[in-house]
C-alpha cells in the first residue's frame, strides 16, 4: 500500500512540485489549501503524513499542528519561508516531526518524507506484512486499505466476524447468528446478498482485490 500524504498549500505552483515529487516516489497524495480542511481528511480517510504550509491563508500552521496534536500522532512536516532558529524551535516543540525551508529541493523534501514515514513505522513500502483491514469495534468503523466503508448495521457486523477470524470459514447458519439480533427471522440467501454488497464496497477501493474467500456449499471465509 502506497503512503497517503496531505499537502496543505495554498500556492498552486508549490502544491504541484510537492505532488510531483512524492508521486514519482511512491506515494499517494491528497491537497488542500486551507488549515481548516486538515480536520475534515483526517475525519474522512487514513492520512500517513501531512506535509504542512506555515503560511496559510485562514490559519496559522503552527496552530493548526496544535489542533492536529490534540488528537492525532499523524506525523507532520512543517514548509516555511522563514529560515529563523527560533520558528524551527517552535515547530519542533508543539510536535512537528520535521521542518523544510522555501525554497528546497523536491528530491529532498521526498527523501525527508520517506525518513519520516520509516522512523515513524508509517513506511507502507516495507516488506512487513500489511492489514487490509482496520476494525474499530467501539465506533463501528472499519477502513479498508485506510479507506473507511459505509456498511449498514449488518454489513458491519457480518464483515467485522470474518476480520476477527480470518481463514476460518464460517457456514451461512453461523454467520446469521453471530450478525443478527433475530438470525430466525431471516434466510440462509440474506447472508448471500449483504456479503455481494460488502465486496461491491470493497472493490469501489480496490478492484484487484477480493479477500472474502466463498466455500460452496459451506459458507464464507476471510483470506489470511
Amino acid at each position: 500500500m502506497k503512503p497517503r500524504i496531505l499537502i496543505v498549500e495554498d500556492e498552486p505552483a508549490i502544491a504541484d512540485t510537492i505532488d510531483y515529487a512524492l508521486q514519482t516516489n511512491g506515494c499517494t497524495t491528497l491537497r488542500v489549501t486551507t488549515g481548516g480542511a486538515v480536520a475534515d481528511e483526517l475525519a474522512q480517510q487514513h492520512i500517513d503524513l501531512i506535509v504542512l504550509d506555515i503560511g496559510l491563508p485562514d490559519i496559522d500552521g503552527i496552530e493548526v499542528c496544535r489542533q492536529v496534536r490534540a488528537h492525532s500522532s499523524v506525523p507532520i512536516i512543517f514548509l516555511t519561508a522563514r529560515s529563523d532558529e527560533i520558528d524551527r524551535v517552535v515547530g519542533l516543540e508543539i510536535g512537528a516531526d520535521d521542518y523544510v525551508v522555501k525554497p528546497f529541493s523536491p528530491r529532498e523534501l521526498a527523501a525527508r518524507v520517506k525518513a519520516v514515514l520509516r522512523r515513524t513505522g508509517r513506511d507502507s513500502s516495507a516488506d512487513e506484512p500489511v492489514s487490509l483491514f482496520s476494525l474499530d469495534q467501539p465506533r463501528q468503523r472499519i477502513e479498508f486499505c485506510g479507506t473507511p466503508l459505509a456498511l449498514s448495521r449488518y454489513e458491519f457486523n457480518l464483515l467485522a466476524v470474518l476480520i476477527d477470524h480470518p481463514g476460518r470459514v464460517f457456514s451461512r447458519e453461523q454467520l446469521m447468528n453471530l450478525a443478527w439480533e433475530e438470525p430466525q427471522a431471516s434466510m440462509d440467501r440474506t447472508v448471500d446478498a449483504h456479503i455481494k454488497n460488502i465486496r461491491a464496497k470493497l472493490k469501489t477501493i480496490r478492484p484487484d482485490l477480493d479477500p472474502i474467500i466463498t466455500h460452496r456449499g459451506i459458507g464464507y471465509a476471510l483470506q489470511e
